[in-house]
C-alpha cells in the first residue's frame, strides 16, 4: 500500500468516529411548579428514564414552590420550558403576550375538591367556609372559582387559604385548619389514609369526573410550554422535548403502578405504598393519548378561566396560538 494512503488512514478513520457521535446535547432548563406532585411526574421519569439524554438534551429540572413561579420564570428568561397547567398560556395571550403549549401530558387535569367538615357534603355547603388552595391565584383557585359559579355561588361565598400542593395541605386538612380543600395526589391520597371519612365533592382524575365537571370528555390540564420566541428559535430542542416527553408517557401506559413506584427517585414516594400504588393508577388514566391539544378542548379551559379573569373573559383571544401540535408527532 503506497505511504500516502498510509498518512491518511489515521484521519479518515478520526472522521469516521466523529460521523458516529451522537448529536450535541442541547441545553434545556425546565421550570416545574411542584415537582413533587404525580401530575408533573411525566417531567422527572423523562429524566430518570434516560430519555432526554436519549434525545441528546442536557435538561435541568428547576423545582418551584408553584405555577405561578414557573411563569414568572419563563418570562423573565431564567427557564427555557415549563411543565405547568395548560391555562397559563390563555391568561398570558389575554395579556398579549406569546405563550404556547407544545406537548400535551394530560387529558384531565387531577384536580379533586375534599371536605373534611362532617356538614360539608355537596359544593353548595362551602358557603362561609374555608377552603384551602395551593396560592391565590392558582389553577386550584380557578378550579374553585368555576365549582363555585357552576353551582350558581358567588367567588367571595368561602374564605380562601393558600395551603401549598404536598405537606402543608396535608397538615392543613388533617389539623382542620381548612374546611375544604382542592388537591392532588399523593397529598390526596395521603389525607384519605389519615381521614377515611374524607368526601369528596368533585373529582376530575378520571374522564367521568371531568365530564361532570366540565361538560367536556377532555380538559387539557398539564402541558409543556415555551415563549413563541423561544420556540421559533430553538426548534430543535422543542422537538426532542416532545418526543422524550412522548416516549415517558408511553412508558408509564405500558408499566403497572408498582412498577412504575419502583422507578421513582426516593423523594417522590411516600411511605405508603398502596397510596403510591392508587395515584399512580389514576395517574395513568390521566395521561394524553397523543399529546396534542384541540380548540375545543382549549375553549373548555377559557370558559372556567372567564369565571375568575376579567380580561380573559373579554379579551380577543386566537385560542390557536396558544398551543402547537407540530412537534407532537412521532
Amino acid at each position: 500500500m503506497p505511504r500516502s494512503i498510509l498518512n491518511i488512514l489515521p484521519v479518515l478513520l478520526v472522521l469516521a468516529s466523529c460521523s458516529r457521535e451522537k448529536p450535541r446535547a442541547l441545553p434545556v432548563r425546565l421550570a416545574v411548579g411542584g415537582q413533587a406532585q404525580l401530575i408533573y411526574l411525566v417531567a422527572t421519569l423523562a429524566q430518570e428514564l434516560g430519555y432526554y439524554r436519549d434525545e441528546s438534551l442536557d435538561v435541568t429540572i428547576q423545582d418551584f414552590p408553584g405555577g405561578s413561579k414557573s411563569l414568572e420564570a419563563l418570562l423573565g428568561g431564567s427557564t427555557d420550558v415549563v411543565c405547568g397547567f395548560y391555562d397559563h398560556t390563555i391568561q398570558m395571550a389575554a395579556q398579549g403576550k406569546s405563550v404556547r403549549a407544545f406537548l400535551s401530558v394530560l387529558r384531565y387535569p387531577g384536580l379533586a375538591a375534599v371536605a373534611v367538615a362532617p356538614q360539608i357534603s355537596k359544593i353548595e355547603d362551602l358557603k362561609g367556609r374555608i377552603v384551602g388552595v395551593s396560592s391565590a391565584g392558582s389553577s386550584t383557585h380557578m378550579f374553585l372559582n368555576y365549582l363555585l359559579a357552576s353551582h350558581g355561588m358567588s367567588l367571595d361565598a368561602v374564605s380562601i387559604a393558600s395551603i401549598g400542593m404536598s405537606a402543608t395541605a396535608v397538615a392543613a386538612i388533617t389539623h382542620s385548619n381548612v374546611d375544604a380543600a382542592i388537591m392532588t395526589d399523593p397529598a390526596l391520597g395521603m389525607v384519605r389514609e389519615k381521614l377515611p371519612a374524607l368526601k369528596i365533592l368533585a373529582d376530575t382524575r378520571t374522564a367521568a369526573g371531568t365530564r361532570e365537571v366540565f361538560g367536556v370528555d377532555e380538559y387539557p390540564s398539564v402541558v409543556f410550554y415555551s415563549t413563541g420566541a423561544w420556540l421559533a428559535s430553538h426548534h430543535e430542542e422543542a422537538h426532542r422535548m416532545a418526543q422524550a416527553g412522548l416516549r415517558t408517557m408511553q412508558w408509564l401506559r405500558a408499566n403497572s403502578a408498582s412498577q412504575i413506584r419502583d422507578r421513582l427517585p426516593a423523594q417522590f414516594r411516600t411511605d405508603n405504598q398502596a397510596v403510591d400504588i392508587d395515584g399512580l393508577e389514576a395517574l395513568k388514566a390521566m395521561l394524553s393519548t397523543d399529546g396534542r391539544l384541540s380548540l375545543d378542548a382549549a375553549a373548555a379551559v377559557r370558559k372556567v378561566l372567564s369565571v375568575s379573569i376579567e380580561n380573559v373573559r373579554n379579551a380577543n383571544i386566537d385560542l390557536a396560538m396558544t398551543f402547537t401540535n407540530e412537534f407532537a408527532v412521532n
